[in-house]
């Protein structure tokens, strides 16, 4: 019996802690979430004011414009016409070494000797050409416009009697959602 009475007492006191009660000293600073204490309500607005800011609205644009180019020609630009003469001549004299199927190796290694130093000695007498031309440029610019814009809202609303004053960054229309908090002051 005697077990039972301290174990009873141990019982009876733990009751109201597990329903929620708090314990003597708990505290402001140790508070159960104060979530139960917060409520959101509308509030009557009164007049919406909004702020207006110049904004600075970059905008790039291409600019495009013809310009005079000089062009520089290679060494073996047009070099064609010597190329082919010194094939044939080539293929020409190789033809006259040989006999049989010796004959037709000679011809076609003259040919490509004979192409090779007629592009050489066209190249040579070709010296590098400058040829003018137009090219149409474009860049990127940089370029923008000042606009007004509205970029908030000051607020005036009436919450049970008492006028209050809100930057906001939205327009809320006629009712204004608030959310109102109690909690105890300290003494």
């Amino acid at each position: 019996m005697q077990k039972s009475i301290p174990l009873l007492l141990m019982t009876m006191l733990s009751v109201p802690l597990a329903a929620g009660a708090q314990p003597a000293g708990y505290g402001p600073a140790q508070q159960l979430p104060a979530d139960d204490n917060v409520r959101l309500v509308y509030a009557d607005v009164l007049r919406v004011d909004p702020i207006y800011d110049i904004v600075r609205v970059e905008q790039p644009r291409e600019e495009c414009y013809d310009t005079e180019v000089a062009h520089q020609g290679g060494r073996y630009e047009n070099t064609t016409t010597g190329t082919i003469v010194g094939a044939l001549i080539g293929g020409a004299l190789g033809n006259q070494v040989g006999k049989g199927d010796g004959r037709k190796a000679a011809t076609i290694a003259g040919a490509v000797i004979g192409g090779a130093v007629g592009r050489e000695a066209d190249a040579n007498n070709n010296p590098s050409r400058t040829y003018r031309g137009t090219e149409t440029r474009c860049r990127v610019v940089d370029s923008g416009y000042d606009e007004r814009r509205i970029v908030g809202y000051d607020v005036e609303y009436r919450y049970r009697g008492e006028v209050f004053f809100s930057r906001l960054g939205y327009d809320p229309g006629e009712k204004l959602r608030v959310r109102v908090s109690v909690e105890p002051a300290d003494p």
